[in-house]
């Protein structure tokens, strides 16, 4: 909310060369998108992709934090990582409390991984609740492996959380970015050379509607567009997580940013109308691409797991590889990444002004 102070040069910050969009994609299940057939088709599961990568019961010690844990790629998140025998912590809003134990007794019931499931009351609306919910995992565990920064907001109308921001920047990125600023000390000391940290941040290719409003980034002098409000707080994640690298990618702590493709059974889309996917045929057009949350939450577990970037991050990733950038035949979601996706001035200087609205130092 306070205003972005003046920015040193883009190159002070270069703690890592990655960051930015890759010459030659890495899309190692690139075939497996090739036909598509709606939610549950062919396409892998983020279980399958513990599998894949032969990390089945093989991560004992390790340590992952997810927010939004309570349903949808969330829950199937935490289920894929606690097969690999990691502790797993999720976060519920503490009114989903009960919700959210039920939920980790389920994860726990299976047979695949052997480390705790706990949950953390965590709303990403209020700073003060986000203090508390870092404090309540902190007093629990010191080793944190991985954060995924998953739980979020869509299309909501106008409205302001806790502390004064518009709904969507304030619970997808200011809520987030806060809680990063909380545990990134965790995640450092936690890094090994053999396993470094990875904080991955979920985007949307819904970030091509709006890059980020500066000059009025919580809507208070512009009338309110829902859509354009949800593209400004997706683009802030892909910038988030690039930041992450670019900081502290020389610490042994990474980055990334992902699109888990469009799912209908989760209860982020609450505030669309789901009948236009029945009577509108250029949303009915786009149903063979949509995923289960099972499938949804392959790409982030892929992210946060794949040795591929044990070294490096600054890469936003969609269907289980990194996003192409964006052609005009692409439907609205395509797992590819417009212009303003890859921008260090922008990234910065949002990092610095998400540094002076949620009071911590720009270290």
């Amino acid at each position: 909310m306070a205003a972005t102070s003046t920015n040193p040069p883009l190159s002070a910050y270069f703690a890592s060369t990655i960051v930015g969009p890759p010459n030659e994609p890495f899309r190692p299940y690139a075939k497996a998108h090739e036909e598509l057939g709606g939610a549950g088709d062919a396409r892998p599961t983020a279980l399958q992709i513990v599998r894949d990568e032969g990390l089945v019961g093989k991560l004992k010690g390790k340590v992952y934090f997810i927010t939004g844990g309570g349903g949808g790629i969330g829950k199937e998140t935490a289920k894929a990582l606690h097969a690999t025998g990691a502790d797993v912590f999720f976060t519920v809003r503490p009114e989903k409390r009960e919700h959210g134990e039920t939920i980790a007794k389920e994860i726990l019931s299976t047979d695949l991984g052997q480390g705790r499931v706990e949950v953390i009351s965590l709303d990403l609306g209020s700073l003060a609740s986000i203090k508390s919910g870092a404090e309540e995992f902190l007093s629990k565990s010191k080793v944190l492996s991985g954060l995924i920064l998953n739980a979020g907001v869509m299309y909501t109308p106008k409205g302001k959380t806790m502390d004064g921001f518009e709904t969507q920047i304030g619970t997808n990125h200011f809520g987030h970015f806060y809680l990063f600023q909380l545990l990134k000390e965790a995640l450092v000391a936690s890094s090994t050379p053999d396993f470094q940290s990875r904080v991955l941040v979920v985007s949307s290719a819904g970030h091509r509607y709006s890059g980020i409003r500066f000059d009025d980034i919580n809507w208070e002098q512009t009338e309110y567009n829902t859509m354009e409000a949800y593209g400004q707080s997706k683009t802030a994640n892909i910038y988030m997580a690039s930041s992450i690298e670019r900081h502290y990618g020389s610490k042994g702590l990474h980055g990334l940013s992902a699109h888990p493709g469009g799912i209908l059974e989760t209860g982020i889309g609450r505030h669309m109308d789901a009948s236009v996917f029945k009577t509108d045929p250029r949303m009915m057009a786009l149903l063979p691409t949509f995923k289960s949350s099972e499938q949804g939450a392959a790409t982030s577990v892929w992210g946060i797991l794949t040795k591929r970037y044990n070294d490096k991050g600054g890469v936003y990733l969609a269907d289980i590889g990194e996003a192409v950038p964006w052609g005009p035949q692409d439907a609205a979601a395509a797992p590819a990444y417009v212009p303003h996706a890859y921008d260090g001035h922008a990234e910065e200087r949002l990092w610095q002004l998400s540094c002076d609205a949620v009071g911590t130092k720009n270290d």
